[in-house]
């Protein structure tokens, strides 16, 4: 539910960052087609170019909206979102993800953002607005916000702006929170003001080969806005029932590192790296929570569903592209091969080795060298 677009179809950026290949129609195929993903959100959304290409993806018939919101797209429903980046007087920024059911809803939207920042046409914008005014205007047009991987320490609510929602939001009006790559459940959940908020577990995908890196199994009668926002409140047994998430040991803030060397030592009085000297340690996630908890580990509220740690197609040794191909070749989608082909099915194609290692991975028993100051980490090889 949170996928970037790198470009329009006209080859205008939108998401600076993002691989170029990430066009609107390039994201619908690949997790439609490649990843099996049956919903998603792009919340690049905003831009009036996307919205244009949307209208004509409908026009033609290839996308169908849903009444109760959403658009479909093959076998993919695509609800429409939007990042935006508010900086709160004497506090850093924070990032958030506004979803909405409809185009009309998304263009007013639009409209709105336009004038509170410098280039409504580029993603994560920074605006003029305090996050409890962004809360009201997208509960006014019938959306929800979601604060974005919220323990990182590059502009994560937690990670860089406050040590708790209230300090700058309404607390009532958020839903769920998306954990970002460096955290599960088990981390989150030392917070005790986030026990009655659903998980989210969401790529914040860049490229399309990150699509599907993490994800959420879903209780609804059917795919649409409308049953994703019950979802996200838990209510007439709509709800949450696993989530799938990185291992946090591979993510990119997981632990405390220089920006330099990679030292995991923190920083010291004068805030440089005890082993290089260099002024930029960066707070690791799991420091951070540390700081923040109020609540024993293993803690959790009774509807917080499971938490699947898994470990993507790119972070296992030995697979290139052109393994990756053979092994999509084979077995259809991503989500087959790491969690459901058996391990001698996988060898014919992969190689003994290889078979190994996704078994290894779905049953959290590979070696993680924990990653840092926006480096990921890896698997340490036997």
């Amino acid at each position: 539910m949170h996928i970037h677009i790198g470009g329009t179809r006209s080859g205008k950026p939108v998401k600076i960052t993002a691989s170029r290949q990430m066009t609107l129609t390039s994201i619908l195929e690949e997790s439609s087609e490649r990843k099996g993903m049956e919903m998603i959100g792009i919340i690049d959304a905003h831009v009036p170019e996307v919205q244009a290409e949307l209208e004509d993806l409908i026009a033609c018939g290839l996308a169908v909206p849903h009444p109760d919101g959403g658009i479909f797209y093959k076998q993919t429903m695509l609800i429409l979102g939007c990042e935006v980046e508010i900086k709160e007087e004497a506090r850093g920024e924070a990032h958030f993800l506004c979803y909405f059911p409809h185009l009309a809803e998304m263009r007013s939207f639009t409209e709105w953002l336009a004038a509170r920042c410098k280039n409504v046409h580029l993603s994560s914008q920074r605006i003029a607005s305090t996050t409890r005014e962004l809360q009201k205007v997208v509960a006014s047009l019938g959306g929800t916000v979601v604060p974005a991987h919220i323990f990182t320490p590059h502009k994560g609510l937690y990670g860089s702006c406050a040590d708790s929602l209230a300090e700058v939001a309404d607390p009532s009006l958020i839903d769920a929170v998306e954990l970002g790559l460096s955290a599960n459940t088990e981390m989150a959940d030392r917070l005790m003001e986030l026990h009655d908020k659903t998980f989210l577990t969401n790529s914040d995908a860049h490229s399309l080969g990150k699509i599907g890196r993490e994800y959420q199994k879903i209780a609804m009668r059917q795919r649409s806005f409308r049953e994703w926002l019950l979802a996200l409140k838990r209510q007439d047994g709509r709800g949450i029932t696993v989530n799938y998430g990185l291992h946090p040991r591979l993510g990119k803030y997981h632990q405390t590192a220089c920006q330099n060397c990679q030292s995991h030592k923190p920083a010291d009085v004068n805030g440089r790296c005890p082993h290089c000297g260099y002024k930029r340690v960066v707070r690791g996630v799991s420091e951070r929570i540390e700081q923040l908890s109020d609540t024993p580990a293993g803690t959790h509220p009774k509807h917080r569903p499971p938490y699947v740690e898994q470990i993507p197609l790119e972070f296992i040794p030995g697979i290139g592209p052109k393994g990756k191909e053979k092994l999509y070749r084979a077995f259809g989608t991503e989500m087959n091969i790491l969690h459901r082909i058996s391990e001698a099915d996988l060898a014919q194609v992969a190689g003994e080795r290889i078979a190994r290692t996704i078994v290894l991975a779905r049953h959290g028993a590979l070696s993680i060298s924990a990653g840092g100051a926006g480096v990921y980490g890896r698997i340490e090889q036997s």
